[in-house]
């Protein structure tokens, strides 16, 4: 069955294009763009939110799409599953586009960035080397190390030099002459670096006959991203923050030279068979063409409708014209720290979405920032602070004014 046009596609596309071209100003995002966010704004109405970062914010449009999805249980039952997989190809289709991937099918969805690592560390049958920095996500992080300890990896973690910041050269290093598989962050979690020279730290991995493994989550929708241009053979990465489509709806690229059946996986299940729903047991198991073969048991499929609005919005603004705003609001909020005494890094290309304050009291200036109505976060001791497009310049001076109070 094709997939149905959506109901809230049309009005989130026609709010954007009644922004007009050129630069992102706060008068026409607050005309235009804020009222398709009407729900999250009445709930922070007190608040400022600069946790964009961590949770990004839903579209009203979200529950009508989840509704959607639930109403072709209700009137279908079984047959849904026609609706339910035209939806999870049009996520699949978007995803691409952000990715710039070849294809559709590279991209198979996964409900975690670490469902997709785990599905590419068990294509390996003997002990995979594998080479990670100390700077990768909690969830990438506990996964290679559990491995490790298990025997199924041996796993060499790289550190970041005195300033915080990882080198290229460092890691290339680490990689020398034979790493099976790299696994690297194109925007570091805690610090908002952005890995510099990628394409040297990814021919250093097949140049030795390895691979890469890109995680993506804090660079999709925030720069362009071109996996294609890049030659990674993995990427993971999902839609709970800048997408703006909440827990569960994520995903693994994979290189289309890995699609021609030669790479297999333990992390299978029914829905990798060619034709899951015929009920056939051919021995040996016969697997769906490219990605779908990546695919696994019965998949939750409300994260596709969920994922839908954020997705549908970020393609219609454009992610370089995100940009442009994101390091503009980043440049001033930096601005406002730095004439109140804190040490701010943020608003350049080289960096990520969020503005950092390096400080050992980040945690406790996070948590006073929250008691007094400003949602921030800290990682160890860095403070993040992430405006978006529906932050104004009110709330980064209420920002800048209320930490100061706290410090420097």
């Amino acid at each position: 069955m094709a997939a149905r046009p959506s109901q809230q596609a049309n009005p989130i596309e026609a709010a954007v294009a009644a922004l007009g071209p050129g630069p992102l100003t706060e008068a026409a995002l607050q005309r235009f763009v804020a009222p398709l966010f009407s729900r999250v704004r009445a709930a922070f109405r007190e608040r400022v939110y600069l946790a964009n970062h961590s949770l990004g914010r839903p579209l009203d449009a979200v529950d009508d799409d989840v509704r959607e999805g639930m109403a072709a249980w209700y009137a279908h039952m079984g047959d849904a599953w026609d609706d339910w997989d035209a939806e999870m190809q049009a996520f699949r289709r978007r995803l691409g586009l952000l990715l710039n991937a070849p294809r559709a099918d590279c991209v198979v969805p996964k409900s975690s960035a670490g469902q997709g690592l785990r599905a590419i560390l068990n294509t390996y049958d003997a002990v995979p080397r594998v080479v990670a920095t100390r700077g990768e996500f909690d969830s990438l992080d506990v996964i290679l190390r559990e491995y490790a300890r298990r025997g199924r990896i041996a796993l060499t973690l790289v550190e970041s030099r005195q300033d915080g910041a990882f080198d290229t050269a460092d890691i290339v290093a680490a990689i020398g002459t034979g790493a099976d598989l790299v696994v690297v962050s194109q925007v570091i979690f805690t610090t908002g670096q952005r890995l510099a020279d990628l394409a040297d730290i990814v021919a250093a991995a097949h140049r030795g006959g390895g691979q890469l493994l890109l995680d993506v989550y804090h660079a999709l929708g925030v720069f362009p991203v071109d996996v294609s241009a890049l030659g990674v053979d993995f990427a993971v990465g999902g839609s709970y923050k800048y997408l703006r489509g909440g827990p569960g709806a994520c995903f693994l690229y994979l290189h289309s030279r890995h699609l021609d059946g030669s790479l297999r996986t333990l992390d299978t299940g029914w829905f990798a068979k060619r034709d899951p729903f015929a009920y056939a047991r051919p021995e040996p198991p016969q697997y769906g063409e490219g990605g779908d073969a990546f695919l696994e048991s019965t998949p939750p499929v409300l994260p596709f409708y969920q994922a839908r609005a954020g997705q549908v919005f970020t393609l219609a603004m454009g992610v370089e014209r995100l940009r442009a705003h994101s390091l503009g609001m980043q440049q001033r909020l930096a601005g406002l720290l730095r004439e109140r005494g804190f040490s701010a890094k943020g608003g350049r290309d080289d960096r990520g979405a969020f503005v950092v304050v390096a400080d050992v009291r980040a945690e406790t200036w996070a948590t006073q920032l929250g008691a007094a109505g400003v949602m921030v976060d800290a990682r160890g001791r860095y403070l993040r602070l992430c405006p978006d497009i529906l932050t104004t310049d009110e709330d980064l001076v209420r920002a800048a004014d209320t930490l100061a109070a706290f410090g420097p």
